[in-house]
């Protein structure tokens, strides 16, 4: 099944520019798992060292918050999954 990961604009140099990424994968976990294993850079701007996604990481699917499930939660063909970052500065 394709799902397509939309990919936050910080971390587009990561993924050559790329905006959208296809993937492959039942779960958010497993399509992020893809993501990192096509684009490694990806690895530490999204999870800690024990594979949890960073604290200012969320993830949405078709446009809804993924939490709690987050990683655990389902995609099916054709879902969008968003990953977005929530950055502040001044």
């Amino acid at each position: 099944m394709s799902v397509k990961v939309n990919i936050h604009p910080v971390l587009r140099h990561m993924t050559k520019g790329q905006s959208v990424v296809e993937v492959k994968g039942s779960t958010v976990g497993q399509c992020l798992k893809q993501l990192v294993a096509q684009f490694p850079e990806t690895e530490s701007a999204l999870f800690n060292k024990d594979g949890r996604l960073l604290s200012y990481v969320e993830i949405y699917v078709n446009r809804e918050s993924s939490y709690p499930e987050e990683l655990k939660k389902k995609v099916a063909d054709g879902d969008e999954i968003h990953i977005v970052l929530m950055l502040t500065g001044g």
